[in-house]
């Protein structure tokens, strides 16, 4: 295929589309399928049983689907699943899943990942996203649609960050973070809300109200977190254009396990 350079190695079974276009050097293994449009930089190495949609554009010097760094792998068949339209840097890192988890390290649409990027076992990163240079996400992360993680930001296992996150440089990310929080530092602060993120997602004033107020009852109040559950609760029936915004809001704290950052 003329998409192919000469100098590249593309393993017998990989699947290409044919539209793909592979630079110099890079290496593909045999269980690696590749969707259309997706171009491939010098000196990639994409191996293991990686998926990768269309539209991709991945730079120079990624190494996507190698093993993952975690002692207790013994070579199972597990998955990196990449979706569409993501723009992945020079030197990232994504890892296979493992079997302790699902099994599937997941990025899907639409992401604009940065230099130097990890992204470990089992992580699930949504569409929207922005992971800025250097930012490490450790095993079984979850990151939420249109957030936003800083440079040289640590993001421990297990934790979750909501959907309009933004986190600030050089944070370490030790708890969950509920969606639309702006937090940064270590230890960990949350500092307000994501508000200009919002205003530039087309967040009407009537949906801003209501997310607002959460964050008051969250982090102004003084309420015990269970008490501020009860009371988000309640909002649907003062704000109910932000009725889908509270819902993901109850929904993330039912499924925080590390608690939230406070």
């Amino acid at each position: 295929m003329s998409n192919i350079h000469p100098t590249a190695i593309v393993a017998h079974g990989a699947s290409l589309d044919e539209t793909v276009v592979v630079g110099p050097y890079a290496v593909i293994g045999p269980q690696v399928v590749i969707g259309p449009g997706t171009t491939v930089g010098a000196h990639c190495v994409i191996e293991g049983r990686t998926t990768i949609g269309a539209d991709n554009r991945i730079f120079q010097f990624a190494s996507l689907g190698a093993a993952p760094q975690d002692k207790k792998y013994a070579g199972e068949p597990t998955h990196l699943v990449i979706g569409n339209r993501n723009t992945i840097r020079e030197f990232c890192t994504f890892n296979l899943g493992t079997a302790q988890d699902r099994g599937v390290t997941r990025v899907g649409d639409d992401n604009w990942i940065m230099a130097y990027v990890h992204i470990a076992h089992d992580c699930v990163v949504g569409n929207q996203t922005i992971l800025a240079n250097n930012a490490t996400l450790a095993g079984h992360v979850r990151v939420d649609d249109q957030a936003i993680i800083g440079g040289l930001t640590g993001v421990h296992q297990f934790v979750k960050i909501g959907a309009h996150v933004m986190a600030g440089f050089g944070s370490h990310i030790s708890q969950d973070v509920p969606p639309f929080m702006m937090v940064d530092g270590n230890p960990l602060a949350v500092r307000g809300l994501n508000l200009e993120g919002l205003r530039r997602r087309g967040f009407s004033a009537e949906r801003v109200a209501g997310i607002k107020q959460m964050h008051r009852l969250l982090y102004r109040q003084g309420l015990t977190l269970d008490a501020a559950r009860a009371a988000i609760a309640e909002l649907p029936a003062a704000h109910p254009e932000a009725a889908t915004d509270i819902a993901l809001v109850q929904a993330f704290l039912d499924s925080s396990t590390r608690g939230i950052a406070r």
